[in-house]
């Protein structure tokens, strides 16, 4: 439901507009050194603030509750809290029941019999997607000196990004946008064949990203129109190494030494300005909506350090499946 891992679990909690949101990490080793600074970095490449973005502004100060004592981990859960410090619920209640086109509302209103919060999106928000940041940056110290790094490559069909998102902005729409990840200096190994195949375990943590639609891996969709000879990497070394990389280092569920590269398709951001239908879910009229409130006109600008994030996350867990992490730090 809201936890993902065996070895290393990642649970994540609160709500765009309640008291807080946050995330509880388990099985992370004793004795890693960690202080409330080396957050800092990743959690404001999430931050909203920026051109295409959000004007919602939170400090984001992550506030460690447990499992860390004198900058050291203590092999204990470890728990850390954002406060939801700017938030502003107005524009909510105007439209508490008119669900936003392409929003989690309806579905939520039904999921959750009409208890579920409906400020800012609630649980369905990317509000949340700052506790998988912070479990990033501990993931990130573990699975070193393995390396991930995503970077937006499009924005609204375009690869020169700015310029898209500044029309986006004058014009009062949204873009969607395409994310690329690549993955270094993995051993040869992780993965298992079908069901926790490296490509299942990232594509499951990437959608639990709000806002991601698609994945490939590799060459992805081009491979359908490429012949055997075209796609098959020829093998160089005994290390793996390969001429080309089209499988996106991963062979038969198992990352085969080469850099694992994935790409990832943002959607939209469903809350707009202009003019959609909808219905009244107590009436079931028929009716207009235009959102109000403060939206990205870009969501995926704020992405690639998420998908860093979760990324992290999946192969923390995979390397302490085969061993390749001590438990106790040394």
């Amino acid at each position: 439901m809201n936890s993902f891992g065996r070895h290393f679990r990642v649970n994540i909690l609160g709500e765009s507009h309640g008291e807080c949101v946050g995330v509880c990490i388990d099985g992370c080793p004793a004795g890693i050194p960690l202080s409330q600074e080396e957050f800092t970095f990743d959690l404001d490449r999430r931050r909203g603030g920026k051109k295409g973005t959000t004007s919602r502004k939170e400090p984001d100060v992550p506030l460690v509750k447990t499992g860390i004592f004198k900058d050291r981990t203590t092999g204990g859960p470890i728990l850390i809290l954002f406060e939801n410090t700017n938030v502003d619920s107005s524009a909510y209640e105007e439209i508490r029941f008119t669900p936003r086109p392409g929003q989690a509302d309806f579905v939520a209103f039904h999921k959750f019999g009409g208890f579920n919060d409906y400020r800012g999106g609630g649980l369905f928000s990317g509000r949340l997607t700052a506790g998988l940041v912070a479990a990033g940056v501990i993931a990130k110290k573990l699975i070193s000196p393995v390396s991930v790094a995503a970077q937006i490559i499009e924005a609204g069909g375009s690869t020169t990004i700015e310029e898209a998102v500044n029309l986006a902005v004058e014009k009062g729409e949204s873009i969607g946008g395409i994310v690329r990840c690549t993955v270094k200096s993995l051993p040869i190994g992780l993965g298992e064949p079908f069901f926790d195949s490296v490509e299942s375990l990232i594509s499951h943590m990437a959608f639990s990203i709000p806002a991601v639609v698609g994945i490939e891996f590799g060459a992805g969709f081009a491979a359908a129109r490429m012949t055997g000879r075209e796609h098959n990497d020829e093998i160089c070394n005994l290390h793996g190494m390969t001429q080309t990389n089209n499988a996106g280092g991963i062979n038969g569920g198992i990352t085969n030494g080469n850099d694992v590269v994935f790409t990832l398709a943002v959607k939209p951001t469903s809350s707009i300005s202009t003019s959609q239908r909808t219905i009244n879910i107590k009436t079931g009229a028929n009716t207009n909506i235009a959102v109000r409130g403060r939206h990205d006109a870009c969501i995926a600008l704020r992405v690639p350090v998420i998908v860093e994030a979760v990324t992290a996350i999946v192969f923390a867990d995979l390397m302490f499946m085969e061993q390749k992490i001590r438990r106790i730090a040394r």
